[in-house]
């Protein structure tokens, strides 16, 4: 029976007295056991039972405020209910909530605190968090603690889902199985096309469990579903529909993945033992925020019977997705999470809210992606940087939830912190669809509408109001693709001609140049504009069957024409999770995919993240010698110049059907109205227009494929682990046993110098400046996912450690490794520092003038004593949140960074790790006032900081100049004067 304790406070609290119940309501939480409530609050008469479930609570706070309340933006009130119920008189005030409720004219001047239902990892970067809380339970010990009590009080879920790297495809594994079986012959439409008529009884791929023809899979044209039973393994037999093992390059990318990873594993089922509140989803599941979208969401948490939001913080950027299914949710940093792990809030400056009115319907040839590199466009013109953007319209309902999850997954690239698309009745009939139990359906139903957090496009209440409002026709969108350097850059594919020549700016007599190049016995030609990579990655694209049925429809069409792709080209299928295998397998499109080369590889982030194959040696010598700009195409949601491969110059994004629909071109430089993609049987040129797939094809086979039951074998998959997992033996202690060997998992340094009271800022005196960095410096630049080049100083650290380098693994993998994330700090290829001229991970060491690697440069200054700092232009920090983008500068010694501004989420990593971010005033930069870089800077903080305060910076030459300190509050303040959170948070245990 569980103990209901309510504790009634009046007057303020003392700050210690309020820790002590702080720390009792965390042990209640954790523990599972006792409901404890600070009764105190001033909302408390608003708590009321759900109409028709008496034993259903919530707090109804549609009843404050009036019609203040009524004209909040949806995303608004998840703020203002989530303040209602944490309210304690400390972390979250009266006046908080108060603000949140004066939304209209508070916006952009206040802050206001945010506990959110949970917290979603992936395992790039969730180990340092798990690594930092090991750390900090063995810091706590030391300083006389107890370290048992270092647990996370926000409900915790970690997805291993970084980890996968592309040794395997079918370029690097001959003798693949042939989809049609037996002796390599022509697949014909008769022999491949389980979607038209009866198919016929042939052998299945050569799979050792599948005995020859059977009938048990067949379709049952009448019911309109396959009969066969889906099992958990997420392969079937494309013809019969049975299962069967997983193809051989799946089976070897886990084998290396569970492998080369085993010390990072064997931690996270440790974390997952030792610490309450936690678990772990194992690798092969799927992807962190896929996972998040199908599994981990509830969208209205039902707690003992007490009803709120589902809400969430994640350390993906693309934790955004799950504001299409309703549920308020943004990426932030690591060192911010963990501060939410213990039960902080997140602090944020109350957003403006941008309402995007979507009207008309999309063209049949657009896609999803089509939809949101168009928003994207619209979005990025209308400047929504940290301002919360929210969908309504009549266009909005035309949109499936798997519509609205792909727009909202984007949405930091058009520098939004969400996207949110209100619960509807789209999407319930979604939940509904995927298996969600219509009991719980009807409570969520009857709760969201009591609360008034459900829209209605019937009802005649009155439309919330909105800081700005973007109006977009869909009928105005047309097929893009974007690159090819840069997201934002869009290309209308009938202008891809065009504009690879305005990029690249190729002269007339070069223009068309052609190498030859032999490969696997036979002659092929390479010119500016192939194609070598191509990868159909579901990151984007999983939530949303239609895009990735497209694909395959259309890579089925183009067999059964009779189009091919070269074999060079470095094809590649990564489906997040196995839902889309299950779809693509049971609509019978996979073997054609594979037939084109798209073979799936594993389950989990690859080529987006940089963990592409290298190419063939033939084709690498083939493009240096000709100097030939070579091009890469992917369905991700990333395309920095140099991360996919470092001879291929152009990258673009696309749909998943047209990432087929190039490879099987071979070249960008196509006009897909006029020019064929190849040609068929009999002679026959078949253009692109011939293989697309309808509108209602894709419908059908949709209805037909993603049923329940696929979601509910995904749920069992994923609550089951697997074989690997479920055997990898792990420690129990609750202090991890630190392997000092070990080159993935080390114990940090940030609580060094740990101590019950923090020192107040120090003046940075005479610092020299270690990198001269220009505009959009990304955190990949900072600190790079991707493989670790074998000249690096983290290579001739890993190599000193007696490794070679097929054990390097990636940056992303070891970032439970300081010591080799330090040294990966500003190791990208692409780093433009201007002390060097040319892009390179190198900088000068002044006091000697040599040119050395960014961290042998820092090693050298720490060894004298001597501090450093950062210049850069605008938008520094761009792109994905990376915890390791800050850390691993403070690690280097870096002090402060000096830029024209600063991607908002990178700018609060940089205080939270005790980095001040300090910006030019308007108009002022490095240019303007005359600074080389060379000088030597000193910056004097004063006793008392205050936000967004001014400071003066004194250089050697005599120069003095003013710059604003970006700290937008007091809690910034707070966590600076800590030396950032992590020791904050560590403090509050003492």
């Amino acid at each position: 029976m569980d103990l209901w304790v309510s504790l009634t406070i009046t007057g303020e609290l003392d700050q210690v007295v309020f820790n002590g119940l702080f720390q009792l309501k965390r042990f209640c939480d954790i523990y599972n056991s006792v409901v404890f409530s600070f009764s105190g609050s001033p909302y408390q008469p608003i708590i009321e039972e759900l109409r028709n479930y008496p034993q259903k609570r919530f707090y109804n706070v549609s009843k404050l405020g009036g019609t203040k309340y009524d004209i909040l933006p949806y995303s608004i009130r998840v703020l203002f209910e989530s303040s209602i119920r944490n309210c304690d008189g400390f972390l979250v005030k009266e006046t908080d909530a108060m603000n949140i409720l004066d939304w209209k004219t508070k916006q952009n001047d206040v802050e206001v605190p945010f506990c959110p239902a949970r917290v979603v990892l992936q395992d790039f970067t969730g180990i340092p968090a798990m690594v930092d809380f090991a750390a900090m339970r063995e810091a706590v010990r030391n300083a006389g603690g107890d370290p048992v009590k270092v647990n996370p009080a926000c409900p915790t879920d970690l997805t291993v889902d970084h980890s996968l790297q592309i040794d395997f495809s079918k370029c690097a594994i001959q003798n693949a199985p042939n989809p049609g079986g037996g002796e390599a012959q022509k697949l014909t439409a008769a022999k491949l096309s389980p979607l038209k008529g009866q198919p016929r009884k042939l052998p299945c791929r050569g799979q050792s469990s599948c005995k020859g023809p059977c009938s048990a899979g067949e379709l049952s044209r009448a019911s309109g579903q396959f009969s066969a039973q889906i099992e958990n393994t997420p392969i079937l037999c494309p013809f019969h529909l049975q299962p069967v093992p997983e193809p051989e390059t799946v089976l070897k990318n886990q084998e290396m993945e569970f492998g080369r990873n085993r010390e990072r594993l064997q931690f996270f089922k440790w974390s997952s033992k030792v610490f309450k509140n936690t678990s772990i989803i194992p690798p092969e599941t799927g992807m962190a925020h896929q996972v998040n979208l199908e599994y981990l969401s509830r969208v209205v948490f039902d707690v003992k019977d007490f009803l709120y939001p589902d809400s969430v913080v994640g350390t993906d950027s693309h934790t955004t997705m799950v504001n299409g299914l309703g549920i308020l949710g943004w990426g932030v940093g690591g060192i911010e999470t963990e501060a939410v792990m213990l039960g902080m809030p997140v602090t944020l400056t109350l957003p403006e809210v941008v309402g995007c009115e979507l009207t008309g319907t999309a063209s049949p040839l657009a896609t999803s992606i089509d939809i949101v590199l168009g928003i994207t466009k619209h979005l990025r013109q209308a400047e929504v940087a940290g301002k919360f953007v929210e969908f309504f319209g009549s266009g909005v309902s035309q949109l499936s939830v798997a519509d609205r999850t792909t727009i909202a997954n984007m949405c930091p690239e058009y520098g939004a912190m969400l996207s949110f698309f209100p619960v509807d009745n789209v999407t319930l009939k979604h939940l509904k669809h995927t298996g969600f139990d219509e009991a719980k359906l009807e409570v969520m139903e009857a709760y969201l509408k009591a609360v008034k957090l459900f829209r209605n496009d019937e009802s005649s209440s009155r439309e919330p109001e909105y800081s700005q409002v973007v109006q977009i026709s869909l009928s105005s969108i047309i097929p893009h693709v974007s690159g090819p350097k840069r997201s934002q850059d869009r290309v209308a594919v009938n202008n891809m001609k065009s504009d690879f020549q305005t990029w690249f700016q190729i002269a007339a007599e070069k223009q068309n140049d052609i190498v030859p190049v032999q490969y696997e016995g036979n002659q092929y030609e390479l010119s500016h504009g192939c194609v070598v990579i191509a990868a159909v990655i579901s990151c984007t694209n999983n939530c949303n069957p239609s895009v990735m049925l497209a694909a395959g429809l259309l890579a089925k069409k183009a067999v059964e024409a009779g189009l091919e792709v070269k074999p060079y080209i470095r094809t590649s299928l990564s489906p997040g999770s196995g839902m889309v295998t299950h779809y693509l397998s049971s609509s019978g499109v996979l073997p054609y995919l594979s037939k084109l080369g798209f073979e799936v590889v594993g389950y989990g982030c690859s080529t987006c993240v940089g963990n592409t194959a290298p190419l063939p040696e033939a084709i690498r010598n083939a493009i240096k010698q000709g100097d030939i700009i070579a091009c890469g195409v992917l369905s991700g949601t990333k395309n920095f110049e140099g991360r996919l491969c470092d001879c291929v110059r152009a990258n673009y994004l696309a749909s998943p059907p047209l990432v087929v629909a190039y490879a099987i071109a071979g070249t960008v430089r196509i006009d897909f109205e006029t020019e064929p993609l190849g040609t068929g049987v009999n002679g026959r040129s078949i253009y692109l227009r011939d293989i697309w797939p309808t509108r209602k094809e894709l419908h059908t086979v949709e209805e037909e494929c993603v049923i329940s039951s696929m979601f509910k074998e995904l749920k069992e998959k994923m609550e089951k682990g697997n074989k690997r997992w479920n055997s990898l033996e792990a420690p129990e202690s609750p202090l991890f046993p630190w392997d000092l060997k070990s080159t993935y998992i080390r114990c940090p340094s940030f609580f060094d110098k740990l101590a019950k009271e923090p020192v107040s800022p120090q003046p940075i005196e005479n610092a020299h400046v270690l990198l001269y960095l220009g505009d959009s410096v990304t955190t990949d630049h900072i600190s790079p996912a991707g493989s670790i080049a074998r000249s690096s100083a983290a290579a001739k650290y890993l190599t000193n450690k007696g490794l070679t380098p097929r054990e390097f693994n990636s940056y992303g993998a070891r970032r439970g490794n300081d010591a080799v994330m330090t040294r990966g700090t500003f190791a990208n290829i692409k780093l433009l520092n201007k002390f060097i001229g040319k892009p390179a991970p190198k900088t000068i060491h002044f006091p000697s003038g040599q040119t050395l690697d960014v961290f042998e440069a820092a090693e050298l200054y720490q060894k004298e004593g001597i501090p450093v700092i950062i210049l850069a232009g605008k938008k520094y920090g761009l792109g994905s949140s990376r915890d390791w983008a800050a850390k691993g500068p403070f690690l280097l010694g870096v002090k402060a960074v000096l830029a024209e501004s600063y991607e908002k989420v990178h700018k609060s990593q940089l205080i939270g790790i005790g980095i001040a971010p300090l910006q030019f005033l308007p108009g002022e930069n490095p240019n303007t006032l005359g600074l080389t870089g060379r000088e030597q800077f000193s910056i004097l903080f004063p006793p008392e900081l205050s936000p967004k305060m001014t400071l003066d910076i004194k250089t050697s030459t005599g120069k003095v100049f003013s710059v604003f300190a970006l700290f937008d509050n007091d809690v910034e303040i707070t966590l600076y004067k800590n030396g950032g959170s992590l020791n904050f948070v560590a403090r509050r245990f003492l």
